[in-house]
């Protein structure tokens, strides 16, 4: 049975999306196994355009069983927001399951995580303010609201809410300056929650134990990137979940020995969304053309990304920490109409002059570093109409084995446009398999 890891190799906005829906035709089980709506994945699909936050992108393909699962945190009311938007397109929703483990993001967790940005001032971290940081928080402190307490007794449900409250409201009250939550208000909204809710809280685990059983094709996706990884990403500016490999079995419900191959995704060039340091961040006419021609902007904030370069360095120590078995480059046709490329091949600290070859674990030392560029020749004309690798310009094919062997991970798939027919499949990621004959209508 394969179970297939897809992560975010970089800082979060690779085009998971386009991956995931590409190889859950031959899936009949994704799974989204961290994050919450702090997240966004885009897909393109025969003119048109879907965009997720909660649901995994594999909805679109009639009759695959679709799992959020217990290391998500949810808000009900974006959750409840997108499927109605799915059902307005006539896509269908019957196969989505919820884990009761997964935590729910209340709205004074999104209140909270406004007021804690605030106060950060200049040090902000740069969440998107959906109270994601602050519901993981209450995660840990064993204070949180998960999915199957909707479906527990009024008396337990409302018991439980009381013990947040007493809890929640000395902070909130007395350090934030908030309003103190009202045990009843809450219960209130958590039977609202429960109707929009209820039909979809399943016994997760059980599903993808008799799917294991069942030699079915498993794929799971992770939502932000590596960098952004709570303990190995760039600390503290950091998402406050674990996207990286090491977070799907967790985040799942899956044991380490079902994930047979790990496939990070990857953006030709670089970008990354937030604070914190950005050694080949572009400020010049390329950084313009690959913000422009790549509409760099958040799908669920709509916040332009920085861009830059191609981190090897930083990629480099995704790949091991990840272990990759192989890399699926984005963007690839975002590079049309450039003169010049470059990889950063490694870093050289401003303060001491040395060259770093490893990703530093400190971002007072990040700071410190200026990349080391090689540079290439563009081509020219377009690489968007391209379905083979053989027919690739040879500068791109130059570009792209430098690329992997930098990273020291094979190419797998390269992406040439948003749609997901412009894709060049280097090998077979997932294989065929008989149950997911499915294709979308």
């Amino acid at each position: 049975m394969p179970a297939v890891v897809i992560v975010g190799a970089q800082w979060g906005d690779e085009g998971k999306a386009k991956i995931i829906d590409l190889l859950a035709e031959r899936a009949q089980y994704i799974i989204r196994y961290q994050g919450g709506c702090n997240a966004g994945h885009t897909v393109v699909r025969g003119g048109e355009t879907f965009k997720f936050h909660l649901v995994p992108s594999g909805v679109l393909y009639p009759g695959k069983s679709c799992i959020i699962g217990p290391g998500t945190v949810i808000y009900p009311d974006v959750l409840h927001e997108e499927i109605q938007k799915l059902k307005e397109r006539n896509i269908s929703v019957d196969r989505l399951f919820i884990s009761p483990r997964a935590h729910l993001t209340l709205p004074y967790h999104v209140e909270l995580d406004g007021r804690k940005e605030e106060l950060l001032g200049e040090g902000k971290i740069g969440t998107t303010r959906r109270g994601i940081g602050p519901t993981y928080e209450d995660k840990v402190g064993r204070i949180g609201l998960r999915a199957g307490d909707l479906l527990l007794s009024d008396d337990l449900l409302l018991q439980r809410l009381t013990m947040i409250a007493d809890q929640k409201n000395p902070i909130l009250v007395g350090a934030f300056n908030m309003e103190p939550l009202d045990p009843r208000e809450l219960f209130t909204l958590c039977e609202y929650y429960r109707t929009i809710m209820g039909p979809y809280i399943a016994d997760t685990d059980e599903i993808l134990a008799d799917a294991v059983e069942q030699d079915d094709n498993i794929l799971l996706e992770g939502a932000q990137g590596t960098m952004l990884d709570l303990d190995h990403g760039t600390y503290p500016f950091v998402t406050s979940s674990n996207p990286t490999a090491g977070g799907a079995c967790t985040g799942s419900g899956l044991g380490p020995k079902a994930i047979s191959r790990v496939i990070g995704i990857t953006k030709a060039y670089t970008t990354r969304v937030g604070s914190g340091p950005f050694p080949t961040e572009l400020f010049d006419e390329s950084g313009q053309h690959l913000a422009k021609v790549g509409a760099e902007f958040g799908t669920t904030t709509g916040r332009a990304r920085r861009c830059g370069w191609f981190d090897a360095v930083a990629m480099r120590y995704s790949a091991r920490i990840n272990g990759l078995d192989g890399l699926a480059i984005t963007k690839l046709d975002v590079f049309d109409g450039l003169e010049e490329l470059r990889l950063c091949t490694a870093y050289r600290n401003r303060q001491t002059g040395e060259v770093v070859q490893q990703f530093p674990s400190h971002i007072e030392i990040l700071e410190h570093m200026e990349p080391i560029y090689e540079s290439f020749p563009a081509w020219q004309g377009s690489v968007s109409h391209i379905r083979q690798y053989e027919d690739l310009p040879n500068e791109a094919k130059i570009y792209l084995n430098r690329l992997s062997e930098l990273v020291k991970t094979p190419i797998s798939i390269i992406s040439v446009g948003p749609d997901r027919e412009q894709t060049i499949m280097v090998e077979e990621v997932l294989p065929h398999n008989a149950k997911s004959s499915c294709l979308v209508s």
